[in-house]
């Protein structure tokens, strides 16, 4: 199989960074597209976007709600992770690891510490960093995320190729025809 090309596995953190990309891309605040996923054992318990509470009226619908320079239309990613394990999971957040595409602000760090997150790997530090010193303080690992050149380079085969089809012989086809 001349064509097929060699798999690069992604660490634990290269993947769930990559996860919270995708899943910050479903925000409905273009202010900041934030996402986070709430991770305990290896195993996805709960991720979260910048959006309306549910049932409510989007940014990107009828527009921001500004107090102090700040939209409060929007819960944050973070929470709505948090939110979402206590909705829908049955697994304590208590030792979980959060991975978010920009630090936390100076309230969802409150959240995370008070819901016992052992760890915060972050994409990237936004506006206050006194929100990550915090985390630290109450004894939260903070990690910032290195991006892997390695890694960035499969993503944009991943989301480039098409889906190879296997049939009964072992030929790799991309197109499947109906019959």
């Amino acid at each position: 199989m001349e064509n097929e090309r060699k798999h690069y596995r992604p660490s634990w953190d290269d993947y769930f960074m990559a996860i919270v990309k995708i899943i910050a891309s479903r925000g409905t605040c273009d202010r900041l597209y934030a996402g986070s996923v709430l991770v305990k054992d290896n195993r996805i318990i709960a991720t979260g976007y910048n959006g309306s509470p549910p049932g409510l009226p989007h940014c990107d619908d009828i527009g921001h709600l500004l107090e102090e320079g700040h939209c409060v239309r929007t819960i944050h990613g973070e929470h709505n992770s948090l939110l979402q394990a206590a909705r829908l999971s049955s697994t304590s957040t208590e030792g979980s690891t959060m991975y978010t595409k920009y630090s936390p602000c100076i309230h969802c760090a409150k959240y995370v510490i008070a819901c016992g997150i052992k760890r915060v790997v972050i994409g990237k530090v936004y506006r206050n960093p006194s929100a990550v010193d915090m985390l630290k303080e109450a004894g939260v690992q903070i990690d910032l995320y290195q991006e892997n050149p390695e890694w960035q380079e499969e993503l944009l085969k991943i989301f480039s190729e098409e889906i190879p089809v296997r049939v009964n012989n072992g030929e790799v086809k991309t197109e499947v025809k109906n019959s």
